[in-house]
């Protein structure tokens, strides 16, 4: 066989350099064609973030062992919460492998998907829902830990559904049917498990079931119940909490606040020189009570009251100018009584007002004396408790009340700021469970991706230092001096944008999954990622996922 050299000398330039390539291992295409053809591109890096936590922190193994599509699809269903909340039916669509607008169906293989496969799925979750909270009980819970519980309730679309009823809307829909549901969290507000009730049903009366599933299904013999001055009422201790033997925190309402300033065991000379003091009242036998006072919350309600007195005075005003105007004069103590009814519900400022309505006349003052009472008392809240003083100290009890505001954030997520757990449309009651249920674990995720990403959201990360520089446990909480960081430059310690968890995911959905074909072989589609941006590749660091792998 003759050898020799391959004079290159006279080739094309093209041809030089796609020999190069195929020297270097490359792959050579046909002249005039592109060497890949891009046929769909999918926003990836917010699916590969939000089901990599996910499987990180074992959820999934917690819904099911793998080869269950119903799980597979809970596990979409739990994503697209985080993502881009909607109903099954846009789910559906943007699940499907022919309508996919994310690469979540592709990355969990799920091919063809409908509304009824989802519902299916819900039901099938509905089903899970004790077996799934007893698995997070037994990672989150233990005995002698503080339990966090309120409540809250969303509006329901339609009459159709049994557990829908009228009640105290809280999101300001009159005329809407709503249910309510109560929430479960561990001592760092890690949401464990979520009841829903009819939508009627008084705070108090959610009680009962939360301690049966304490004690019966997580099988806690001893833990600490936190709950607000509307939940853990004297009825409650003495009928449910004191039977079950749990311990308990709350705080007392203003007319028992008001009966101790009155009775002389409240006095304001406590704050002379401190903001929380230990006091001992007969009416409260053998109970801890804790009198806090605020002085920024003191002079913010200060405030708000002159306020909104004044704006009851300019109503009531109105109305009176139009009792006595000349023209056209409004008559009759029944019309009268309707307009100034009107006024004051809407203010509520009724305490605070003497009036006086004729046939022809109408009269108002404020009541001073009553005005100068409430004043009095302004930022001072009482912390009521029976955890003995050995086992939490005056401070720690205060601290543990006021971590309920972890369950009020977790509540404007699920509503309002990330998962959109309103409006319901379902009208089975089972799948109206299922769907609360659902978005609970969709707030389980985003509470361990936070953790996670703090460094890069706007959360605080330096707990150490926050708590260091608080004054006083009554005070409002600091920030550290990071935080301050980076709140004040928008940018983290390494030059990166600070974002919320809403834009932070955003960005990484620029971050693409693309499906491509050679020119070469166009039968042959493989898998390109765009390459990630310093943001991008931070968050997947911090998060401890690798956007490449599926599994």
């Amino acid at each position: 066989m003759k050898t020799g050299w391959i004079h290159l000398t006279d080739w094309p330039t093209e041809l030089v350099e796609g020999f190069r390539t195929l020297l270097k291992g490359g792959k050579a295409s046909p002249v005039g064609e592109e060497a890949i053809i891009v046929h769909r591109s999918f926003p990836h890096g917010h699916v590969a973030a939000a089901l990599g936590a996910l499987r990180k922190i074992g959820l999934d193994r917690v819904l099911g062992p793998a080869g269950n599509r119903c799980r597979d699809l809970v596990m979409a269903m739990v994503v697209m919460r985080l993502l881009s909340p909607a109903s099954k039916l846009a789910t559906a669509r943007m699940l499907d492998a022919a309508t996919a607008s994310t690469s979540l169906g592709e990355v969990l293989e799920l091919g063809d998907v409908d509304e009824n496969e989802l519902y299916t799925a819900l039901d099938w979750l509905g089903e899970r829902q004790e077996h799934v909270e007893r698995a997070l009980a037994r990672k989150h819970l233990h005995d002698g830990t503080l339990v966090l519980y309120d409540v809250s309730s969303s509006y329901v679309e339609g009459r159709c559904c049994e557990l829908a009823k009228r009640g105290y809307n809280r999101d300001g829909k009159k005329g809407k049917l709503q249910i309510v549901y109560g929430l479960l969290c561990a001592p760092d507000g890690c949401p464990v498990a979520v009841e829903v009730f009819e939508g009627n049903t008084a705070d108090p009366n959610t009680l009962g079931a939360q301690i049966d599933k304490l004690k019966q299904r997580f099988g806690l013999k001893h833990v600490v119940l936190v709950g607000d001055r509307g939940m853990i009422t004297r009825a409650r201790i003495d009928e449910e909490l004191r039977p079950a033997g749990l311990d308990w925190i709350t705080a007392l309402r203003a007319p028992d606040i008001q009966a101790l300033a009155a009775g002389g065991v409240l006095q304001m000379s406590l704050f002379d020189d401190r903001d929380m003091a230990s006091i001992t009242s007969p009416d409260f036998p053998g109970k801890r009570l804790i009198v806090c006072r605020n002085p920024d919350l003191a002079k913010l309600r200060t405030h708000k009251r002159e306020e909104l007195l004044a704006a009851t005075e300019r109503d009531l005003g109105k109305i009176a100018a139009a009792v006595g105007r000349q023209r056209r004069p409004l008559r009759g103590q029944a019309e009268i009584g309707v307009r100034v009814g009107g006024v004051i519900n809407r203010h509520k400022m009724a305490k605070h007002f003497g009036l006086t309505i004729g046939e022809a006349s109408f009269s108002f003052r404020r009541k001073h004396d009553a005005i100068a009472a409430e004043a009095a008392l302004d930022g001072v809240y009482v912390v009521r408790a029976n955890v003995p003083a050995a086992d939490l100290d005056d401070a720690a009890t205060v601290v543990a009340y006021k971590s309920l505001a972890q369950v009020e954030r977790a509540f404007r997520c699920l509503k309002t700021i990330d998962l959109h757990v309103r409006p319901i449309h379902h009208w089975n009651a089972d799948r109206v469970r299922a769907h609360v249920f659902l978005c609970m674990l969709g707030l389980y995720v985003e509470h361990h991706m936070r953790d996670k990403l703090a460094p890069m959201l706007y959360d605080e990360t330096d707990h150490e230092a926050a708590s260091a520089a608080r004054v006083s446990i009554v005070a409002k909480a600091e920030r550290s001096q990071a935080a301050k960081a980076k709140e004040a430059t928008g940018h983290t310690a390494d030059g990166l944008p600070v974002h919320s968890l809403r834009t932070l995911l955003a960005d990484l959905a620029t971050y693409s999954r693309i499906e491509a074909t050679t020119a070469l072989n166009q039968k042959y589609v493989f898998t390109l990622y765009t390459r990630p941006t310093p943001t991008q590749q931070r968050a997947l660091e911090l998060l401890g996922v690798n956007p490449e792998c599926s599994q």
